[in-house]
């Protein structure tokens, strides 16, 4: 039977559960809250009470930050890894943070809205703040560092079409959401039972007695029948927090993609009588209820309330245990870790003092009586032989290993580039012969609109031409031809009975320029009629 010891580590107290598993057996050994002034002497009294100085323990990270990003899901398991690393890292580019202060870990689950993607869930925390919690818990067997959002569904036995929220109201306010029976999205909002037992302490200047208040106070609901009792007078204080919330639930349910069947409420403020007939007046398509541990069913002189309290205690140690979504171990593994259970000596110092024997069988001693120096000395000798053959053997077994799986990733890694670089030639070969063939194209097309250009100049200027000749031309002067024989030069024929009319046309060509380099002939007269062959070029 293996056993773990849950700690959910508040601002001003400590929820504890010690829980033990058997196959598919979980109990729940002891458990309770914790006020504290040091948190590290409440944890020393939880540990004695529980007799948990050997026992695993599993703790909540605090302050962590979700992301979400969404990749294609035929990508390798280290095509992943290096995507949501550039992913992270360009987060942390636009918020100015510095990667290398944050550990991280992440989750995949199926896209909603497009087959071929998956979704991640990546959750991130300081590095300085998981050291606190390290410390907070240094000396005993610390196993496991989680965000409490991945491990309170571990109290439900989700189907696998679930559509459900889970509110765990504690100091901060966690929504997690399951969709398909698996985790989909992590909210967090920034109000909950810290602000509820603020207000109230600042009146009764007790945290727990606060706590006792909070706890026996009961909301009254639309049907009215709730007695006043000494602790009504409170509801002002816890009011606000819980519309506050509510409505925050609200918004999470009509903007799912699938329609939300169950609200599950947990957590210090879940302890307020009625609060689960309160989320129902504001929530009526919805079935809401007070999240109950699924194994726990005769609670005999225990009342099933006092399980709720500790709920994300519990979840904690069963995340411990090895229950819920892997990888979200925030805690890295240390060499005591890595070694496995049933090499670890562990001292016994009430063992018996009959004779026994050793592993093998081969020697006997009495540890009833004392042992010489040569005993101690083969004792000695045979125990550090011991270790550092099995030290020796493990790191051996991990190095080669390790060499294995790396050179299995770097020969994956050298065909798949090889595979890359023939295809970025054979696509560079495709773009250089496109770009002959785009290039031959422009230059046809910029041919062909310099011809259409010219061709269009052309036809407007021989109108344009005759309109200002109109303008200009003296009345005794007459026009026998106007000839374009070439490009843009103009041949002009005219006549006229006097020589100063003509060379009155030919100054107005040039001064007006209605031509350019305009040149005419010598004029010659016969009957009376003098003719002219002026030449010039369209402006």
């Amino acid at each position: 039977m293996s056993s773990c010891l849950g700690l959910y580590i508040e601002e001003h107290l400590i929820k504890y559960a010690k829980v033990s598993k058997e196959r598919d057996r979980i109990k729940v050994e002891s458990f309770g809250i914790k006020f504290y002034d040091k948190i590290g002497d409440a944890i020393l009294q939880v540990i004695e009470e529980t007799y948990s100085q050997k026992t695993p323990i599993s703790v909540n990270i605090s302050d962590e930050i979700y992301n979400y990003f969404d990749m294609f899901a035929l990508l390798t398991k280290n095509d992943l890894q290096k995507a949501i690393k550039t992913e992270f890292e360009s987060y942390c580019a636009d918020k100015g943070y510095n990667p290398n202060v944050f550990e991280t870990r992440y989750a995949v689950v199926d896209s909603q809205l497009d087959k071929d993607k998956i979704k991640i869930i990546h959750v991130v925390d300081n590095k300085i703040e998981l050291n606190k919690r390290e410390q907070e818990v240094e000396g005993y067997h610390l196993a496991n560092i989680s965000p409490i959002s991945m491990s309170i569904p571990n109290l439900l036995q989700i189907e696998k079409d679930e559509n459900s929220l889970i509110v765990n109201i504690e100091d901060d306010t966690v929504i997690t959401t399951i969709l398909g029976g698996k985790i989909f999205n992590i909210d967090m909002i920034e109000e909950g039972s810290r602000d509820i037992l603020s207000k109230i302490n600042s009146k009764e200047n007790s945290y727990s007695t606060s706590y006792e208040i909070c706890k026996n106070t009961t909301i009254y609901t639309s049907n009215g029948r709730e007695l006043q009792t000494e602790h009504q007078t409170y509801l002002a204080d816890i009011m606000p927090t819980l519309y506050n919330i509510v409505n925050q639930v609200s918004k999470i349910i009509n903007n799912s993609v699938e329609k939300i069947r169950k609200v599950y409420i947990t957590g210090t403020a879940a302890l307020v009588n009625n609060i689960d007939l309160y989320f129902q007046e504001y929530l009526p398509d919805t079935q809401c209820e007070i999240l109950k541990p699924y194994f726990i069913e005769n609670t005999g002189d225990i009342n099933i309330k006092d399980y709720i309290e500790v709920n994300s205690a519990i979840s904690m140690a069963l995340m411990g245990l090895g229950e819920g979504v892997t990888g979200m171990n925030f805690k890295k593994k240390t060499l005591s870790d890595q070694i496995p259970s049933w090499m670890k000596v562990e001292v016994n110092p009430d063992v018996s003092k009959k004779r026994q024997k050793n592993l093998g069988g081969f020697l006997t001693w009495d540890l009833g009586q004392k042992l010489d120096k040569t005993e101690k000395s083969l004792i000695r000798i045979a125990v550090a032989l011991f270790l550092l053959v099995t030290i020796y053997s493990v790191f051996s077994g991990l190095l080669n290993y390790q060499i294995s799986e790396k050179e299995k990733e770097a020969n994956d890694s050298i065909a798949k580039t090889n595979s890359q670089i023939e295809l970025a030639n054979s696509d560079n070969e495709q773009i250089k012969t496109k770009t002959n063939e785009y290039s031959s194209m422009i230059q046809n097309l910029q041919d062909a609109n310099d011809r259409l250009t010219d061709r269009n100049r052309t036809r407007n200027a021989i109108p344009n031409l005759l309109n200002q000749i109109m303008s200009i031309i003296p009345e005794n002067v007459q026009l026998t031809s106007i000839e374009n024989d070439a490009g843009t030069h103009i041949v002009i024929n005219a006549q006229s009975n006097k020589y100063e009319q003509l060379g009155f046309f030919v100054a107005r060509l040039k001064t007006d320029v209605i031509l350019n380099n305009v040149v005419s002939t010598a004029g010659q007269k016969d009957n009376g009629v003098v003719t002219i062959k002026i030449e010039g070029d369209l402006p």
